[in-house]
């Protein structure tokens, strides 16, 4: 069945303002809408649709909406699904950021924030247990699982390498008998597509680096990076992300950078929307709203342009793709690696968020953040157990308990 443009527009849009909850709720959402209640597309055509979403680095649910689009009504499809996906999470970021650099300072503002910021960690841990269950199921996994994290906590390895150590892993030690990758026709992969959209992508970050101003440049090429290597959703970039935006770049701080996450998951649409507030923040603390606005708009350019391009590129071989055992072992490499990447992350937000101050150890070629205990922020460890009982235990939602949590940091101050 064929919707029409407006039906397009009203449903996409739809499930775009409802999109909260991450990408387990954001794709039940779409199969209620478009496979359950409509029959626009086949049950069989949407989990082969959700199989190479998850072999392709971005934000999984983003891209299958942009795939069901095309489907439905080609490019222009995929580009109105895709877009009407993210486009209010954006408007509500953007809104975000204003509140932010307005009233973030304030001392009752700060307390919810340490709410907020409680409730992340709990949040990243949740986050954890869900892709460890679903990715650690052999030996191989946990080793590669324990490698990711003690390269990237003890070595600060990048983590671009270890996602690209671990896919090529998964890829030459699985072998297969697939025919040569082809179209559905039979004919040879095209290359004029990739070319087409990798030079919409680039060339206006290119122009940025020649003729705009720096900040923006750095930051559209450092947003661009990103999205080719956002394998196992936001989380597993985020401890990458704050390597380079606060230790590397000095862009914002790293309250700021867990104020920024914790925001960004009140939000509708892809949790990896917090680039854009990053990005706004960065161009304000520089030289005010109007870079803000820039930057921002650069952020999202960067970030969102190649899931059109993976999709546009890609979803033509869907069924030969998602048959292939290689890139599939591949994916389940980059997935185990990811879980010891987030426990790195949620390492990190702990040890900021519960204490005042941290110092680096050095042994040899290692080093990793220790506590300094006389700055324990008791405070912060209640708010914490506070959230990890209404979200694990009594298992409210997400929005319920980052409001639970930041309701809790105003009483406390209030205390």
């Amino acid at each position: 069945m064929t919707p029409s443009w407006r039906n397009l527009v009203q449903v996409f849009g739809r499930i775009g303002l409802l999109s909260f909850g991450g990408p387990a709720a954001q794709i039940s959402l779409m199969l209620h809408e478009l496979v359950e209640q409509r029959r626009w597309l086949d049950e069989k055509t949407f989990l082969r649709a959700l199989s190479l979403c998850m072999l392709l680095p971005g934000p999984e649910a983003m891209q299958l909406a942009t795939y069901a689009g095309w489907r439905l009504r080609g490019i222009p499809g995929g580009l109105i699904s895709g877009g009407l996906f993210v486009l209010p999470g954006a408007l509500v970021i953007a809104a975000l950021v204003a509140l932010y650099v307005s009233f973030g300072d304030l001392p009752l503002v700060q307390s919810a924030f340490l709410g907020i910021k409680a409730a992340v960690i709990v949040i990243v841990v949740q986050a954890l247990h869900k892709l460890g269950v679903r990715a650690l199921t052999s030996g191989s996994a946990w080793i590669i699982a324990g490698l990711a994290f003690v390269s990237i906590f003890l070595f600060s390895i990048p983590f671009p390498l270890i996602v690209a150590a671990a896919g090529l892993w998964g890829f030459v030690s699985t072998s297969s008998k697939a025919p040569a990758a082809s179209g559905p026709d039979g004919g040879r992969f095209r290359i004029g597509p990739v070319l087409f959209w990798s030079a919409l992508w680039l060339c206006p970050l290119l122009w940025l680096s020649l003729q705009g101003p720096a900040l923006l440049a750095d930051l559209g090429w450092f947003f661009a990076k990103l999205a080719v290597v956002t394998f196992g959703g936001a989380y597993a970039v985020l401890a990458y992300m704050t390597q380079t935006v606060v230790d590397q770049h000095h862009w914002i701080s790293t309250g700021q950078m867990i104020d920024a996450l914790g925001l960004a998951e009140t939000t509708p649409g892809p949790l990896i929307l917090v680039t854009q507030f990053v990005a706004m923040l960065a161009g304000y603390l520089a030289e005010g709203p109007a870079m803000a606005l820039a930057a921002g708009l650069v952020a999202l350019w960067a970030t969102f342009v190649p899931c059109f391009l993976w999709i546009f590129t890609a979803a033509p071989y869907l069924d030969r793709i998602a048959g292939r055992p290689r890139p599939a072992a591949a994916l389940a490499a980059i997935t185990a690696a990811v879980v010891g990447v987030i426990l790195n992350l949620s390492t990190w937000f702990a040890l900021h968020v519960f204490f005042a101050q941290t110092e680096i150890a050095r042994i040899g070629p290692m080093s990793f953040p220790l506590p300094i205990w006389s700055d324990f922020e008791p405070v912060a460890a209640v708010l914490s157990g506070v959230a990890a009982v209404w979200l694990l235990l009594l298992r409210r939602g997400m929005g319920e308990t980052l409001l639970l949590s930041s309701l809790a940091g105003l009483a406390c101050h209030a205390l």
